[in-house]
């Protein structure tokens, strides 16, 4: 019998102790022990009881650098690089209200600038997912890196499916189905920004995870971040609600406040036919312009191009009048 620990068996251990000896991991600790996981250097058992852990003990700013530094060294190289002038992940999906965000970054590239999206769909039951809303668009997925370049130099935006940034990402967010809860994955999906866009815009659902996004972003040192609450935990302005920012920048973060756009609530319906009537400007609708225009301004702020709310809100009206 064979008695020499597995060397993974040391990161599940600091994490399960117990409660005086247990700790969270370093940086250092969390790129070392996922690096071992995207290398399939682990067991199935060790990998079900480290996500779990981390779930159990709430992943910290270092260990969602930790992660990300292990990613980024393993991401698939395309010769012709292109890099985003945005970053979006996508992976809340929608259970409640169209996911207007999309048509909001489509404005942004039909203006020129450089959107990279990337998600993935089906890990939660009774969402809508990007996806979905990109084929009722008649939008192509990219196939993989060097597809998404390509439609990043084409056509401005490209939506790239977590497969094709690590298949073991893929793997460990689905594995929610097996384990019953979201883990750490989750999170760190939204802050790897695998193609060192100057500017990524991270939306959350609990607001407790805008701290620990905020840590990690001041800590992987990316040019500008912009993290909220977005509706259903995806990157998109909630218009009848307050919107507090945290922006990291220039290695410090602001956070700012920016008031409810209007009263008006919006009917609570998935309709991706109504999202390409409204794409393609066949029928109005004053609620969703409000939120994809509101989603806009956001983006333009995170990416500094507009300082100001007001600036923000009359640059991306006219971003998306002139969309097409």
């Amino acid at each position: 019998m064979n008695l020499t620990p597995h060397p993974f068996a040391k990161y599940v251990a600091i994490l399960a102790r117990g409660k005086n000896l247990s700790r969270s991991l370093t940086r250092d600790e969390a790129r070392d022990a996922f690096g071992m996981i995207l290398d399939r250097q682990d067991l199935p058992e060790q990998r079900g009881a480290f996500l779990m852990l981390l779930r159990y003990r709430e992943e910290t700013g270092d260990e969602i650098a930790g992660f990300v530094d292990a990613i980024r060294a393993r991401l698939a190289k395309s010769q012709d690089t292109v890099t985003p002038d945005l970053d979006w992940p996508s992976y809340a999906g929608k259970a409640r209200l169209t996911p207007w965000y999309l048509l909001a970054a489509l404005a942004l590239a039909a203006s020129g600038r450089k959107i990279l999206m990337h998600g993935i769909a089906g890990h939660t039951a009774g969402r809508s997912y990007t996806d979905d809303a990109l084929a009722a668009l008649d939008i192509p997925k990219a196939r993989d890196v060097a597809h998404a370049m390509q439609m990043l130099s084409d056509q401005h935006f490209a939506y790239l499916p977590l497969e094709g940034i690590h298949p073991v990402l893929a793997e460990l967010i689905i594995m929610k189905q097996v384990l019953g809860l979201r883990s750490p994955i989750n999170s760190l999906v939204r802050s790897v920004n695998p193609f060192k866009a100057p500017s990524s815009l991270i939306g959350v659902f609990h607001p407790g995870y805008i701290d620990i996004h905020r840590e990690a972003a001041l800590l992987l040192n990316d040019a500008r971040t912009l993290i909220f609450r977005g509706d259903g935990g995806e990157a998109e302005r909630r218009i009848a609600k307050p919107c507090e920012l945290t922006l990291v920048a220039d290695s410090q973060a602001k956070v700012e406040r920016w008031p409810a756009l209007t009263s008006l609530v919006p009917e609570e319906i998935i309709n991706l036919n109504h999202l390409r009537e409204v794409w393609l400007g066949q029928t109005s609708d004053d609620a969703a312009e409000k939120i994809v225009t509101g989603t806009v301004a956001l983006a333009l702020h995170c990416m500094g191009e507009a300082a100001a709310r007001e600036a923000a809100h009359a640059h991306a009206l006219d971003i998306w009048r002139a969309r097409r």
